[in-house]
């Protein structure tokens, strides 16, 4: 198993991240919207990052999954321990919560919250609170909601702000009319957002 890849980020989506390493060879990783948010801007720098890993091999496929910190992947794969929860399901979760939220949200049986998230009703959440709600308490990170930035930072709201974020929530599976909709209501209510922030406020919407 990789254990994690460090390298130059040579290019950065919200839900991919492309790493150069010594010799020229480039790995294309899976992420999630917490990973996004630390690497944001560090693709427009030569600064060497490091992304832990996670490889999912299967006959026709074989994918690699990113992560900023030991405790996201952690996360990731006790996610996808849980029947019916794959990998692209367990990035989406990650993507409309931070671990911290996460865990907050298992621990204390929050099924609504965890019914938010696209793909995962009822059942699901239910099944991701009995299954997990012992084994997140040993990852040791600390479950508190985080609060949202708003330290009145000056963003240019946008079209390229609009256009990444539909873009990105587009590949995550969503529809791109009401995507668009949905994104455009938040631009407005809130004009100073980044696009990761208007893509989590979109996965709690949507």
């Amino acid at each position: 198993m990789i254990e994690y890849i460090r390298g130059e980020l040579v290019e950065l989506t919200p839900t991919e991240a492309i790493l150069e390493t010594t010799g020229g060879v480039a790995y294309n990783m899976g992420i999630s919207l917490h990973t996004y948010s630390s690497l944001e801007g560090k693709e427009k720098q030569t600064e060497m990052v490091k992304l832990y890993c996670y490889e999912q091999i299967r006959e026709d496929a074989w994918t690699l999954w990113g992560f900023s910190t030991k405790n996201e992947r952690d996360l990731f794969l006790l996610l996808i321990t849980v029947s019916g929860i794959g990998p692209g399901m367990a990035r989406m979760a990650l993507s409309a919560f931070s671990p911290a939220e996460l865990c907050n949200l298992i621990v204390n049986g929050n099924d609504k919250m965890l019914k938010q998230i696209k793909g995962i009703g009822p059942k699901a959440a239910q099944r991701i609170i009995v299954d997990l709600k012992d084994k997140v308490v040993t990852l040791g990170i600390d479950a508190q909601t985080a609060t949202t930035d708003n330290s009145g930072a000056v963003v240019n709201v946008n079209d390229e702000v609009k256009n990444e974020a539909v873009a990105a929530l587009t590949m995550l599976g969503f529809s791109p009319a009401h995507t668009q909709k949905v994104v455009v209501k938040i631009l407005t209510d809130e004009p100073d957002a980044k696009v990761e922030q208007v893509i989590k406020m979109a996965l709690k919407m949507l």
